[in-house]
């Protein structure tokens, strides 16, 4: 297995003096933690004092967004410069609140990877079919799709990372996690895909998969022996240092 990353997505649940608390708390909980990549995702008020926060630690800091384009009239926006400027080595791109609440499109997510691989950032690449889609029996139809319209005409090459986060929208926030069984037939379908894209060499040395969905301590080991599982994207379980700890060393 690659080695396993756990990110934490704390979307706009906190405020820059919580979000720093957290940080702290959970830097000291993993203290001696080895072999595993931990990311925080604050919201981007935040980032700065986070990144402070964090500076001497292991963990690393990522952002929930990115703007496809590097500076220019585009008020309220990101540029990826800025995030590296904060100190930013990931960014969340395509989750499906940002696809379902503010309307982003497949051809932005595209541009927005884009965007982050030509400056360093690495993409956590968002997937994932809603409840509808998956009562209607096009779960995998949705991904494929997500997938190929996200990533073809990209390159992989040099240092360059991508993370795919499986993240089924129904999941998202209810407190019931996809089964493993299913998630394990997700993975194998995102790895399919990818092959339709780049050789397995490509794939191997640039490319992670992960889960994301309702995880929290309890569930974890449900998922860390999958095929191609290289770790999670967590939400609500990552606003308690406790249980966020937990996830990290269950893996």
């Amino acid at each position: 297995m690659p080695t396993p990353i756990i990110i934490a997505n704390w979307k706009m649940s906190l405020g820059v003096s919580a979000s720093v608390k957290l940080a702290l708390s959970v830097s000291h909980k993993v203290i001696g933690v080895k072999n595993k990549e931990v990311v925080l995702c604050p919201s981007f008020t935040s980032l700065g004092r986070v990144g402070e926060a964090i500076a001497k630690t292991s963990i690393k800091l990522g952002a929930q967004n990115v703007f496809w384009q590097e500076i220019g009239a585009y008020t309220g926006e990101e540029a990826p410069g800025t995030l590296r400027e904060l100190g930013c080595q990931y960014v969340i791109v395509g989750h499906s609140e940002r696809r379902q609440n503010i309307y982003e499109t497949d051809e932005m997510v595209h541009n927005k990877i884009r965007v982050c691989l030509q400056n360093k950032l690495v993409p956590i690449v968002c997937v994932g079919e809603t409840y509808v889609e998956r009562q209607g029996g096009y779960s995998n139809d949705a991904v494929f799709y997500q997938l190929i319209k996200a990533l073809s005409g990209l390159t992989l090459s040099g240092s360059r990372q991508l993370i795919i986060a499986y993240e089924p929208v129904w999941a998202i926030g209810s407190g019931h996690a996809e089964d493993p069984i299913e998630v394990g037939k997700a993975f194998r379908l995102i790895h399919r895909t990818l092959h339709d894209l780049w050789p397995e060499r490509i794939i191997k040395k640039h490319i992670r998969i992960i889960y994301g969905g309702s995880v929290d301590a309890r569930n974890t080991r449900r998922f860390t022996q999958l095929e191609f599982f290289s770790g999670f994207l967590v939400g609500t379980s990552s606003l308690k240092a406790e249980e966020f700890a937990g996830i990290i060393k269950a893996i």
